[in-house]
């Protein structure tokens, strides 16, 4: 990727504590083996809202896939529905909402609504989606303003230059917050994300409504009562609010809040298979993957993301036997405990890995 893409990919919200908390919170937990369990086989079907998929982790929204790779978001929506797995494309992104839902050939496909700065332009891309096939409408809620990200400022991505979105000259994304100056700040106007904006969506549609951005107990029943079916504990990847909650460790308040009549999904620091376990285990649904799509894009385009897809899956499948379940619905709180005190941080590793420790390494005898 060239240098502003890779920033605005890789990087997060200030300090980017957030960030690192969403990976290093999957430390923070063991899974239990079980032994002579006698699994054989593993299957990994499941169900999001009631529609099949072939796994329990989806696609997550993110913007502008033509900027990492020529195949865009076209690509990724190939390899995931060609995989009967779950794709949630972005209001920004860079292939119009039309063409990523032609590339569908199996999975299903829900669409990502940042609200518009007017309310008909909102239920007008919300109106193209139902035409186009998609099967729900996931609304970002975390997003007043855009999180203050050091790396994308220092680089200048999409603010040197418009980036274009593919689903028309008039769709904004989200503004970037007012510069101080000594005085009260104001937003001006333009879109409110709240709770009146989200029933306008609601009443709008007969598709269900997925609210993503819950970060707490109090937004998820918020959000159960306005009618959504689902929501997805997130912190949009670090780059909102620094030193917000790692999504994993909210997600078992939020998934006790709401109780089983509503589906919980996360988003956040899933790297491997085993992440999808603990994740699961937790009482998550399916799980979100974010920059890891984003980058086997970069690699080699709709075969990359296939690869990825494929990895984790077999990744997943071995953590499954190891831990003697058969299907995901196998994979329930007992199969987790805390990890010992100390142990949430992932140690060293490589040649350096003993002096790192603050140990001298011990030659073999």
């Amino acid at each position: 990727m060239e240098a502003s893409v890779w920033a605005y990919v890789q990087g997060g919200a200030g300090a980017e504590r957030t960030l690192a908390e969403n990976e290093a919170a999957f430390a923070r937990w063991c899974l239990v083996p079980e032994n002579c369990s006698g699994v054989r086989s593993v299957d990994l079907a499941t169900t999001v809202l009631g529609q099949g998929v072939s796994a329990p982790f989806f696609v997550a929204p993110t913007a502008y896939h033509r900027e990492v790779h020529p195949e865009g978001e076209r690509g990724t929506a190939t390899a995931a529905s060609a995989l009967g797995v779950l794709g949630v494309y972005s209001t920004l992104s860079s292939d119009s909402l039309e063409v990523i839902a032609a590339a569908r050939t199996r999975g299903p496909q829900w669409f990502q609504l940042y609200l518009q700065p007017e309310v008909g332009r909102s239920l007008d891309l919300v109106h193209r989606a139902e035409k186009a096939g998609y099967s729900a409408i996931v609304v970002t809620v975390d997003t007043p303003v855009l999180g203050y990200r050091d790396n994308q400022e220092r680089t200048g991505f999409a603010t040197t230059a418009p980036v274009p979105i593919g689903n028309g000259a008039g769709v904004q994304s989200p503004a970037r917050g007012p510069a101080w100056q000594g005085e009260p700040c104001s937003l001006g106007e333009g879109a409110e994300v709240s709770w009146k904006a989200l029933e306008e969506v609601r009443d709008a549609t007969p598709l269900p409504l997925v609210v993503k951005g819950v970060l707490t107990p109090e937004t998820a029943r918020r959000a159960v009562d306005l009618g959504a079916r689902a929501v997805v504990v997130s912190n949009h990847g670090g780059r909102q609010l620094d030193l917000a909650p790692a999504s994993l460790d909210a997600l078992p308040g939020v998934v006790e809040a709401v109780g089983r009549d509503v589906e919980v999904y996360v988003d956040g620091g899933v790297r491997r298979g085993s992440d999808v376990a603990v994740a699961l285990a937790l009482g998550a649904r399916a799980v979100g993957l974010g920059r890891p799509v984003l980058w086997a894009l970069a690699v080699a385009g709709a075969a990359g993301v296939d690869r990825y897809l494929r990895m984790l899956g077999t990744e997943l499948v071995n953590t499954m036997l190891l831990m003697g379940c058969s299907t995901v619905g196998g994979i329930d709180r007992s199969r987790v405990h805390p990890a010992r005190e100390g142990a949430a941080e992932v140690p060293p590793t490589g040649p350096m890995r003993a002096r790192e420790r603050g140990r001298t390494p011990r030659h073999r005898e």
